[in-house]
């Protein structure tokens, strides 16, 4: 699989492994399965509470820190410039390591513009390789980017055949921000879809291969999450196929709704 190269000339793995709700005891296990099955791009969070799980894993596995993308994320009650500077400190000593090479704002917050400037000293000092946003509509993004300095590199989003975001991929698209899809499986609900289940037999694989490929025919970078090893060698295998116009034409009609939280009206 070729990598993703970021506005900033970075290039990131175009499959992630997520982390989202892996207790930290477990993860140092998980961790380690994951990048001995091929896993080079990992994603966590402080408010997942296992960065100190995912350091461990990360210290003990197979490959070097410069072989992992690493990734974590600001949380909502660290918003603010001198917050964003020490959660940042405590993440990397959670974590193992001396840098990241993505660091995004989880949520957007009224001190989003005071954390970005702090993101950015930290990508101004190469603390942090790349820095991005996550869960950013547009006139979110807007705001946002007529402040600063620099245009976030990445937003992570919900993005799935249900909920394919389409004025936002636009938008991203001619801002070279690449888009990271969090619950590309929707979270489990994609497979209980009779459209996906008949058309990933029709092109003889499965349903979350066929999901993860229909990502990456849209330019985004699907963040995929199992502890079972044979899901995570499914994950990260990806035929060679090309979905149809015609069946993703046919794929519109799932066109809904969002799984988790609006950005624009969730009060943490």
């Amino acid at each position: 699989m070729k990598d993703y190269i970021l506005s900033n000339g970075k290039n990131i793995p175009s499959i992630g492994f997520g982390t989202f709700k892996i207790p930290d005891e477990e993860a140092p296990n998980v961790i380690i399965d994951a990048v001995d099955l091929g896993y080079t791009h990992i994603d966590t969070a402080s408010v997942y509470g296992n960065e100190k799980g995912v350091g461990e894993g990360l210290h003990n596995c197979v490959k070097e820190r410069e072989e992992i993308f690493l990734t974590s994320k600001l949380w909502n009650a660290d918003q603010g410039y001198d917050q964003t500077l020490r959660a940042f400190e405590e993440s990397l000593e959670r974590l193992k390591t001396d840098y990241l090479d993505l660091y995004l704002i989880h949520w957007p917050k009224p001190l989003s513009k005071e954390s970005w400037k702090a993101l950015e000293r930290l990508y101004s000092e190469g603390s942090i390789k790349s820095i991005g946003v996550s869960n950013f509509t547009i006139p979110m993004l807007d705001e946002l980017i007529e402040a600063s300095s620099i245009v976030p590199m990445v937003n992570q989003i919900e993005l799935h055949p249900q909920f394919p975001q389409l004025e936002l991929r636009e938008y991203c698209l001619k801002h070279d921000i690449l888009i990271e899809a969090w619950a590309p499986l929707m979270q489990g609900a994609i497979f209980s879809i009779p459209l996906i289940g008949e058309l990933a037999k029709a092109y003889d694989v499965s349903i979350a291969q066929f999901a993860t490929v229909w990502q990456l025919q849209m330019g985004t970078l699907p963040l995929v999450k199992s502890t079972h090893k044979e899901r995570m060698v499914e994950n990260l295998q990806i035929p060679d196929i090309t979905i149809s116009h015609e069946d993703l034409e046919r794929m519109r009609v799932l066109e809904g709704s969002r799984i988790g939280p609006d950005p624009d009206n969730f009060d943490f």
